[in-house]
């Protein structure tokens, strides 16, 4: 069953030249988004991350899972297309992570027709919704942090 909660994952390489950010063309309505699912009951909204961006991509679970400080608000009927946990509950709330990837090749389920890598701007500018626009932004300062942290520390 479904539970009241929607995850959104991005996945990123880092590479010699900087961060490559992974963005989906869904398959109904041809927008760009990063992953997004909805969790499932008795899964927490780790786990779900994982479920499904291992449907969505084959992305396994080797992969580094970043748990981002970024949450909205979804209305529920743009998420199940009703109220589908009562009349009272308008809104559920949306996790966002990170996946740091190893292997960019992707195998893409039915919900997507393309994916790209692409930089912060490129993939930034692409985006749909403001909430993957918001998840991005902080997943590249916070990687971006911490490069800059190592790279201060090593000169040490």
């Amino acid at each position: 069953m479904r539970a009241p909660y929607q995850v959104l994952v991005i996945p990123f390489v880092l590479k010699e030249h900087g961060i490559e950010y992974c963005i989906f063309k869904r398959s109904d309505m041809g927008y760009w988004q990063a992953v997004a699912g909805g969790g499932e009951m008795g899964e927490t909204p780790e786990q779900s991350a994982r479920r499904e961006v291992f449907e969505e991509t084959g992305l396994g679970e080797d992969c580094r899972l970043i748990r981002l400080d970024s949450i909205t608000s979804l209305p529920v009927v743009h998420v199940v297309g009703h109220f589908l946990w009562g009349e009272k509950m308008f809104v559920i709330p949306e996790y966002a992570f990170g996946l740091e990837v190893y292997d960019q090749k992707l195998n893409l389920s039915k919900e997507h027709t393309a994916y790209k890598w692409a930089s912060y701007e490129e993939a930034v500018s692409a985006l749909k919704w403001d909430s993957n626009k918001t998840a991005l932004w902080e997943l590249h300062t916070r990687l971006n942090s911490i490069n800059s942290l190592k790279e201060n520390y090593d000169k040490l």
